[in-house]
């Protein structure tokens, strides 16, 4: 009394589940977003980045080692979310989260919020939460999101109040890093064909070519009113829109 029968047997149950498994992965796939096909040479070719991702870390871990002289033992050389910052600046070099003043300032930003609350906390589960969150809301308010961000913010938090407990001077590699890669992409992508810091390259207009029926303001208005935050800026977009345009009417005449 009081028990349940389930209408399918164990192995019904068990083919039943097995069935669903590519229903579910097929959900997931078909709702990702994902990038344009990338061909591995070329102007937008992944060696590119690839090349340039591992000359810049490499070129920060020598700074680093030669800048802090005496203190290599005691401070790390390389810190982890360098890297990640690495593949925005050389393999997405126009997203507005991949701008120096997001790299350079949402990492610094990111590594002092982490330290200053692991310091404060002492608990490092605690500390990483209040830090990475605290960080995001930061970094948004000064216009300087960056990913790897909050990932700097979780490693300070964590190493402030670990056994480790390191000080403020953890900075000084970390901002060592973020510099060197940084100049490491004005320097890399420039030199391949990639102006950074990005500028948007709006089409030139022909002078019998009506003017374009929207504003940056227009723009601005509709992601408004969608309520998300595309990782596209608002003057690519318009480029997008415009060289779209003229290419239909190309098209159509």
């Amino acid at each position: 009394m009081g028990s349940t029968i389930c209408p399918f047997s164990r192995n019904e149950r068990r083919n039943h589940n097995f069935s669903q498994r590519p229903v579910v992965i097929k959900f997931l796939i078909s709702r990702s977003a994902s990038l344009l096909p990338q061909s591995a040479v070329g102007h937008l070719g992944w060696v590119r980045g690839a090349i340039g991702g591992g000359l810049a870390i490499l070129t920060s871990g020598i700074a680093t080692y030669v800048l802090l002289g005496a203190n290599t033992g005691a401070l790390p050389t390389l810190v982890a979310p360098l890297g990640a910052s690495a593949v925005l600046v050389f393999a997405v070099p126009a997203s507005p989260l991949a701008q120096p003043r997001s790299v350079i300032g949402g990492n610094l930003l990111s590594a002092a919020i982490g330290l200053g609350i692991g310091h404060a906390i002492g608990q490092p589960v605690l500390s990483a939460g209040l830090a990475v969150g605290i960080a995001i809301g930061i970094m948004s308010m000064a216009r300087c999101l960056h990913p790897p961000g909050g990932a700097c913010a979780l490693l300070c938090a964590l190493g402030a109040a670990g056994p480790d407990a390191w000080s403020w001077s953890y900075l000084v590699p970390i901002g060592i890093n973020v510099l060197a890669l940084s100049a490491g992409g004005w320097i890399y992508n420039n030199v391949t064909g990639h102006p950074w810091p990005h500028h948007a390259k709006l089409p030139t207009a022909s002078p019998h070519e009506p003017r374009p029926t929207f504003t940056h303001e227009d723009l601005e208005a509709v992601l408004t009113e969608w309520n998300e935050v595309i990782d596209v800026d608002v003057d690519d977009l318009g480029a997008i829109y415009q060289a779209l345009q003229r290419r239909v009417e190309a098209r159509s005449r």
